[in-house]
């Protein structure tokens, strides 16, 4: 049986369950022994403003969510300065705040995220997508290498370097 898997925008409703699958994640983070995301970052109040700006996206499994992320237009001041290049100078998506609730773990639900937003990206008629990551968040690492997505250098942010990468959508 396949699962209906869709992308769609965080609604005010969604802020608990959301602030919840962040908080699984702020936690397996710690447990895998990364600095990410463990100096009160992100908060809920994070999770209300992405969804006030329009930023907040879930993606959903057969109407359940499953991941949360942010996906913000062309802003991410952090990315003007990145020691080394971007691929592009286009317009971009954003990926920020990528979170999969414990009961969707392991079952590839980040990539499957990425082909979302990747059709999102060519939907808006967008050139790019930008992300960055911590420099021992291995497992997104190993996603975005899958994805194809090209590692660009360094970028400051949330207090920290972090690797930054960029996808050519077209």
């Amino acid at each position: 049986m396949n699962s209906e898997i869709k992308l769609r925008k965080a609604e005010s409703q969604d802020r608990d369950l959301i602030w919840e699958i962040i908080q699984q994640a702020i936690e397996r983070r710690r447990q895998d022994g990364s600095t990410q995301w463990q100096q009160g970052y992100p908060n809920l109040g994070t999770v209300e403003t992405d969804i006030e700006k329009g930023f907040g996206y879930v993606m959903t499994v057969d109407g359940e969510i499953a991941v949360y992320t942010a996906l913000i237009l062309n802003d991410e001041p952090a990315y003007s300065t990145i020691e080394g290049a971007w691929l592009s100078n286009g317009e971009f998506v954003v990926v920020h705040r990528v979170a999969v609730d414990e009961k969707f773990a392991g079952r590839g639900m980040v990539k499957k995220l990425f082909d979302h937003i990747e059709d999102f990206t060519r939907e808006q008629g967008i050139q790019s997508i930008k992300v960055d990551t911590n420099f021992d968040n291995l497992a997104m690492l190993r996603i975005l290498e899958s994805k194809g997505y090209s590692y660009c250098g360094e970028v400051f942010l949330a207090g920290g370097m972090r690797k930054a990468f960029e996808k050519i959508i077209f």
